[in-house]
């Protein structure tokens, strides 16, 4: 029973000669396989003195047992052997040449000839003419290598074709022998080797061996006889089994002649040349091969004619594309019914699938694919199992069935790490698992999945990402499990139910416990990369707004200062192109300013999606153009919190403009940089703002307690307080107004100035009065110091023909507005005022104000 299958047999290897390379003794591996690889890249030869091409498919290592059925399929029988072995001194050359005849024994049946390569023995052994051994002194000083295997596949020409002409030539009154499978022997054991019955299958038996013979030594048209003479012959006496195999040895010449390229789909394939080749010589023709014409009159050595050869072998025996596959599926019908036949029927129905493949017919490819998974052989090892999910992925990937690819090489990726494996291959596994993705729509850049709709199955999804973070920590790699953790949080959440989020949060915090995430790109031994996974589901943010300055701490232009209001606004230009991009919203400038060393804020709302309390460390905002020094934040947001207000502030440290890009979070462990540009559905107002150098700040103060009624509301532009005052007409009163430099930059310039609020013009004269000089005399006013102004109020009414006169005063009173103060350095900006809390005790300092209100 022939017990290892070879997945990657395809219709073309049916011409091939197998030859097997194996080494004797101790080689180095490394030094075995770069010799190999050039004597496996001569695997094809135009014979000299003949005009056909020789196939040279090498192995090196082949069961014994699978050679045996060499009689039944001649690709499968070695016909070559080639030995590497090491040999230092003459000593050891009779011990290692009798090696070399002891391996010649295991193949001896089907060899027609072998080879002896000797790398390092030198001296007069070495000089010997031997046609079986060669000689190198080195690895490295055999250049005669590929010379030496051309000669070598020539005198296996010459045994094929005497064998094929032996065979294929009608010797009348000769018996033909009984060619049989190794399980038959015992059943033909005791037949009349007499009946017509047995001559019959026979003779049809023989016809389809010589039409391997032929295939193997490049007569494709002879070989589509021989098939078909085999086909009836074989089919008139029920010899299944072999009708079998002369069907399938159709298929596979009707291949070669439909597929000069091969269906392999391998590395290196074969390809088909033009020139001016005939029909079939152009389709047989191999790159390697020099392009030659068959000679018609070389059939008529078969004891067939030529001339009928030709005509049938082009018009009527050469199957279509489409009988090709009726014969493949009758063929895999008649080896199904031998139990000892598993192999040839899964290797004929992988041929059958890569002939489909090439003729895009995939739903019928599929059947024979689903026919080879359940094809039973006997009990596979683990390497063999992996080895055969491996390969029915990649050619369910070649058909176009990427989920049954990506699910047949999972399952070799579990087979990997099976608990009967005395040393589990989690590395295996997990590049295997790896594989799969493409096939479930899985990518592991979360970019992918901010672009729309969710693809694929998500459960079948999260299963995979589960056994990635498996197969990671059983590598012992803790940072590859909290990416793909991570991963599976940020992408899947929306999936998940309440208690796998509580699972997978409280798994991923177990292994940032010892392995925290970061935002650094995980680059795998095989080049593979993993972007960062940022966390910007956790919160979801909804809006990001760029908050103005307190009222008291905003800059404002100063118009009295500037003699004109000097506009910078730009021209108008008309477009009708409306940019609808977030990235433009993004960069759109704000109105307001920041000024360089104050306190600016960012308010986000921000949504929990998690069932339970969400706690999010060191949350702070992400700029660019400005330096800034972010103050990070801490956050407790309640399960499924709604929308929340939260406010992350910072300092700019220099002047320009400042562009938010973002926010950055650690939750869970877990280090984010999150950028508006990948948050889907954010409102913004624009996060662009000028960034001003650092201005003067004044606090004042006075000796008046503060008016409990408002004299005129803030127009908004300017810091205004109310304090009041009763006097009798002529009477006179202080009042004394203290200015702090509670800033950083020095006052070096004060302007007063006064206006009355007379709505009915029933007053008139100068209420107010002040001298400049000594409060001038304090100026530049330094960081922490106070300088005292003092305002002269004096009542002058004239009440002569007035009547109601201190109702009217009583209703609209006296307003005296001004104290605007400056700076020379920012001409253009009004200075601005902070308040100070007031004590008790000092009820009569007042912060804050630019009014004065007498009342009387």
């Amino acid at each position: 029973k022939m017990s290892v299958p070879d997945y990657m047999q395809c219709a073309e290897d049916h011409q091939t000669l197998l030859v097997v390379v194996q080494p004797i003794g101790i080689v180095p591996e490394e030094s075995f396989f770069r010799i190999y690889k050039r004597i496996s890249a001569v695997n094809q030869v135009n014979v000299r003195d003949s005009q056909r091409v020789l196939y040279i498919r090498y192995r090196h290592h082949y069961p014994p047992e699978n050679n045996e059925w060499g009689d039944f399929q001649t690709h499968r029988k070695v016909v070559g052997l080639i030995t590497i072995t090491e040999c230092s001194s003459a000593k050891e050359w009779p011990q290692t040449f009798e090696k070399f005849h002891l391996q010649k024994e295991m193949y001896g049946s089907t060899l027609y000839d072998s080879r002896l390569f000797v790398f390092g023995l030198q001296g007069e052994i070495a000089e010997q003419p031997r046609t079986d051994v060669a000689f190198y002194p080195s690895y490295d000083e055999c250049e005669t290598v590929e010379k030496r295997i051309e000669d070598f596949i020539e005198s296996l020409f010459i045994v094929l074709e005497s064998k094929r002409l032996d065979r294929a030539t009608d010797k009348s009154g000769d018996k033909i022998p009984l060619l049989c499978v190794p399980f038959e022997k015992k059943d033909f054991v005791g037949l009349d080797t007499d009946s017509r019955h047995y001559k019959k299958r026979c003779q049809g038996r023989m016809r389809k061996h010589v039409g391997d013979l032929c295939l193997q030594a490049g007569m494709l048209q002879d070989s589509l006889v021989h098939y078909h003479m085999a086909v009836e012959l074989l089919r008139s006496v029920n010899d299944f089994l072999w009708l079998g195999a002369a069907l399938e040895g159709l298929c596979s010449a009707s291949v070669i002649y439909h597929y000069p390229g091969g269906t392999g789909g391998k590395v290196g394939s074969r390809r088909a040349q033009g020139g001016s080749l005939s029909a079939e010589a152009g389709n047989r023709h191999r790159p390697g091969a020099q392009e030659v014409l068959i000679d018609p009159g070389a059939l008529t050595s078969n004891g067939i004619n030529a001339d009928t050869s030709a005509e049938i072998g082009r018009a009527k025996n050469c199957l279509s594309p489409e009988d090709i596959i009726e014969k493949y599926k009758e063929a895999i019908s008649y080896y199904g019914k031998y139990k000892n036949a598993g192999v040839i029927e899964l290797e004929a129905c992988v041929k059958a699938v890569r002939v489909l493949a090439m003729q895009k017919r995939s739903m019928e490819a599929s059947e024979f694919l689903q026919n080879a998974v359940y094809i039973n052989l006997r009990q596979l090892s683990e390497e063999e199992k992996i080895q055969r999910y491996s390969i029915l992925s990649e050619l369910y990937e070649r058909i176009g069935f990427h989920r049954k690819s990506a699910f047949f090489k999972r399952i070799a990726a579990m087979q990997c790490a099976a608990p009967s494996i005395p040393e589990p291959g989690w590395r295996a596994c997990y590049k295997l698992l790896l594989e799969t993705l493409p096939g479930y729509s899985l990518s592991l850049d979360p970019q992918d999945f901010c672009k729309g709709t969710h693809r694929g199955w998500a459960a079948v999804q999260m299963r995979l990402l589960h056994e990635l973070v498996y197969a990671s920590r059983r590598m012992g790699n803790p940072a590859l499990c909290v990416r793909h953790l991570s991963f599976l949080l940020q992408t899947m959440l929306d999936f998940l139910s309440d208690q796998e989020k509580k699972d997978v949060t409280q798994s991923l915090e177990s292994y940032t416990a010892k392995c925290p995430g970061t935002m650094e790109v995980i680059i795998l031994p095989d080049g593979l990369k993993l972007p960062p996974v940022p966390f910007t589901k956790l919160p979801i943010v909804k809006s990001v707004k760029l908050l103005n300055l307190p009222t008291s701490l905003r800059p404002h232009k100063m118009k009295s200062l500037l003699g004109q209001n000097v506009s910078t606004k730009s021209p108008f230009i008309y477009s009708p192109i409306i940019a609808h991009s977030r990235g433009e919203e993004r960069n759109k400038k704000i109105d307001f300013q920041w000024v360089q060393g104050d306190v600016c804020e960012v308010q986000l709302m921000v949504y929990n999606p998690m069932p339970f309390e969400l706690r999010v460390e060191n949350m702070g905002l992400l700029t660019t153009g400005v330096e800034f020094e972010s103050l990070p934040a801490a956050l407790s947001l309640p399960a499924e919190s709604g929308l929340y207000p939260v406010t992350l502030v910072g300092v700019p440290q220099t002047t320009g403009q400042i562009t938010v890009d973002g926010y950055h979070t650690s939750v869970f462990g877990v280090f984010s940089d999150c950028l508006l540009d990948n948050l889907p559905g954010v409102k913004t107002n624009g996060c662009t703002v000028e960034v001003i150098p650092a201005l003067p700040r004044l606090q004042i103060s006075t000796s008046l307690p503060r008016s409990a009624h408002t004299l005129q509301p803030s127009s908004g532009d300017e810091i205004s307080t109310n304090v009041s005052v009763q006097l009798y007409n002529g009477e006179t009163q202080e009042l004394i107004i203290k200015l702090e430099n509670i800033g950083a930059e020095p006052l070096e310039k004060l302007e007063v100035t006064a206006k009355t609020v007379n709505t009915k013009e029933k007053l008139y004269g100068d209420f107010l009065s002040w001298n400049l000089e000594d409060t001038l005399c304090q100026f530049p006013l330094k960081p922490g110091k106070i300088a005292t102004f003092i305002v002269n109020i004096k009542v002058k009414l004239d009440f002569s023909c007035q009547e109601n006169l201190l109702q009217d005063l009583s209703d609209d009173g006296i307003s005296v507005s001004g104290l605007p103060l400056s700076s020379p350095f920012r001409q253009v900006v009004k200075p601005r005022v902070e308040t100070k809390p007031l004590n008790p005790q000092e009820s009569s300092k007042v912060g804050d104000f630019s009014h004065v209100k007498v009342r009387e």
